[in-house]
This record gives structure tokens, C-alpha cells and sequence, in this order.
């Protein structure tokens, strides 16, 4: 997970200095040898060819297209010029990914398995430039029902869930302070459902509407983020009903649409969206269809290292570039994150999506 890359280092405490004896006379200072200054190597961006460039300046202003996370060596050649760990491109690489003429937002899903903090966010916020927005995930402390071993198997019930107070404490409160400006899409990404949760869909759906109409309003939190965008993203079907949206609606909310195999496809998850017309856009498009709802692992072996496309999806890419040009031609934002494992190579499936919003 992304956060293992991230340890937290605390500094060393000093010990207190032991007191000199009464008729010990005063040491002379010594001068203390100078800091030896650690070079690290910089991430160095591949050069960007003239192409991306061009077709950069003609995409829509409040488009957002990006990856979902950004700190995997096979990028060489694609983000990176150079080989690079895993480790110094999950703390370094962000500036560098910054700087590609595409790449205006990330998934930030690291904050999923840990809340982070104000200063962590502003960290992140620091290395990009001003028109750049980030996509953050809610973390799984209000965002799943379960609390789950490290395997992902689920343990108890998440008393937690859809908490009002630890949405706002725990999230977005400390994405906004953090981000500023630069806060783009709140996503509360709600895990797969325990069985006994899916057989009382009206109650969950009454607890996520109450979540949403306890954080302060859009209008209010525009003030310090003004393209921010609350959505709620789901991993079960049962979620798609018209009480879904107009919680939604009510919580001045929207939906995300989920480009996963957990899901129906993206043309027919349409409808909830088109019941909160006007608004904004949000697409997190993580797992090609063809590896079934748990085939993260089969679709990692075969698309590893991510530097080509494998499964073009054509059929997506459709559906999501009709949606995004209605959305940003009508004056919202739109934005559109998408994983390595939803073709083979996020880069190059940004690409393809750039071309064709373009034309």
C-alpha cells in the first residue's frame, strides 16, 4: 500500500547533559564539524514530446485528466527519464509528474489507508503548480463498513461508518486546510458492502444522505476551494436507485462513476448521473472489466510494468469522453483519474483520452 512508503520518521530526543563536577573547570567550546548535506538525485521528467504539448493547450479548461497514484518505475520513458524505486517516486516523483503536459490532477489513495494530516496535505499541494487539482479518498476509518485485517478480510462491523464528525475531522477538513486551492474531488469511495448491510439499502442510504447534509454546504467550502467537488463512489450495484441520487442531490453532493468490474459498466451507470444534471464530473477508472470484480492481482501480473497498453477499452473510453465534453461544455469540472490496470499503462490510456476529447 501506498502509505508503507511513507513511514513517519520522528526525530531522535537528546539526552538532558550530565552536570559537570562543582570544581571541574569549563571545557573550551569545540566547534561542531559541518552538516554533511546528503545529495539526492532528482526525478528527472522524460522530454515531453512537442505532441503532448499541443494537445494539452487544446483540451477543455476544467478538464482534470490523471493517474491514480503516481510512483511506479515502469513509468520510465513515459514520466520518468531514468530508473527510479518505488520509494523515491512515491516521495520525490510528484513535482516531476506535475510537470507532464497531461497530468493536471492524481489520486491521492494513499489517504484511504491512513487519514493524513494538514501538513501532509500541504506537502503534497507545494510541488504542484496553481492550475493542478488533486482527487482524495476519504479514508476506510468512515468510508468502510468493515474493519479489515491486512489482508482486506473484514473483521467487525466499522462503528465508524458514515460517521458525520470524523468525515469532517478526520477528511475534509484536513484536505481543505492542506490543499487549499488545489482540492479538486472529495471522493468518500464506500467499500463492498457486508451482506447484511445490502439486505437494508434504504437505511444506508438514509445514513450516507445524513453524513452528507452534516458537512457544511458546497457554497461555504468553495471559499477556500472553489473547484471542489464532495462524490461518493460505491462498490456495490444495489447503490444505483433513484433514493441514491437525491440523497446525492440533497447532500450537495454527486456521484463517482466507478470504472470497475464490481460495477456495471459506465454506460449504465449513467442514469444517476443524469439525475444530477447539471453538475460536475468524477471518474475514477481503476480495473479493465475483463478480470472480473477481484482480478487486481490476475490484471498486476499481466499489465506489469506498466509501460504499454495491454487491453485498450475502447467502449469506455467512449462513454467517458461523451460525458466529459457534455460536463465541461456546459461549465462544470471534470475529473478523470485513471489506474494502470484499466488498460495497462495509465499514462498512455491519459493519452489516448486526451486525443480523443481533443478531436
Amino acid at each position: 500500500m501506498q502509505d508503507r512508503l511513507f513511514p513517519e520518521e520522528e526525530a531522535p530526543t537528546a539526552p538532558a547533559p550530565r552536570p559537570a563536577p562543582a570544581a571541574a573547570p569549563a571545557a573550551a567550546p569545540q566547534a561542531e564539524p559541518p552538516l554533511r548535506r546528503s545529495r539526492v538525485r532528482p526525478v528527472a521528467p522524460v522530454p515531453w514530446p512537442e505532441e503532448l504539448s499541443a494537445l494539452a493547450a487544446r483540451l477543455p479548461e476544467r478538464l482534470h485528466l490523471g493517474t491514480s497514484s503516481w510512483s511506479f518505475p515502469g513509468w520510465n520513458g513515459l514520466v520518468w527519464d531514468g530508473e527510479y524505486t518505488e520509494s523515491m517516486l512515491a516521495r520525490r516523483g510528484l513535482a516531476t509528474y506535475a510537470q507532464h503536459p497531461l497530468m493536471r490532477t492524481v489520486s491521492l489513495d494513499r489517504a484511504f489507508y491512513q487519514p493524513l494530516t494538514v501538513a501532509q496535505y500541504a506537502a503534497y499541494a507545494e510541488q504542484v503548480p496553481a492550475d493542478f487539482r488533486f482527487v482524495v479518498k476519504a479514508p476506510a476509518l468512515v468510508a468502510d463498513a468493515l474493519v479489515r485485517r491486512e489482508d482486506g478480510q473484514g473483521m467487525r462491523a466499522n462503528d465508524a461508518f458514515l460517521d458525520p464528525g470524523l468525515a469532517w475531522s478526520a477528511f475534509v477538513e484536513p484536505a481543505l486546510q492542506g490543499l487549499g486551492t488545489k482540492a479538486g474531488a472529495l471522493v468518500f469511495q464506500l467499500s463492498p458492502l457486508p451482506p447484511a448491510l445490502l439486505a437494508r439499502m434504504p437505511q444506508c442510504i438514509a445514513r450516507l444522505g445524513a453524513m452528507l447534509a452534516a458537512l457544511p454546504p458546497l457554497a461555504q467550502l468553495h471559499a477556500q476551494a472553489p473547484d471542489l467537488v464532495i462524490a461518493v463512489e460505491v462498490r456495490n450495484a444495489e447503490w444505483l436507485v433513484a433514493a441514491f441520487a437525491e440523497a446525492l442531490r440533497a447532500g450537495g453532493a454527486t456521484y463517482c462513476l466507478g470504472g470497475h468490474a464490481k460495477l456495471p459498466p459506465i454506460s449504465e451507470q449513467l442514469p444517476v448521473l443524469r439525475a444530477l444534471w447539471p453538475g460536475p464530473l468524477v471518474c475514477r477508472w481503476n480495473l479493465h472489466r475483463a478480470h472480473g470484480a477481484y482480478g487486481y492481482e490476475e490484471a498486476k501480473a499481466l499489465y506489469l510494468p506498466f509501460d504499454k497498453l495491454v487491453d485498450p477499452d475502447l467502449e469506455t473510453r467512449a462513454a467517458l469522453a461523451r460525458v466529459a465534453r457534455a460536463t465541461t461544455a456546459a461549465g462544470h469540472h471534470a475529473y478523470l483519474t485513471i489506474g494502470n490496470k484499466a488498460e495497462g499503462s495509465a499514462p498512455l490510456t491519459v493519452a489516448a483520452m486526451a486525443r480523443l476529447l481533443a478531436d
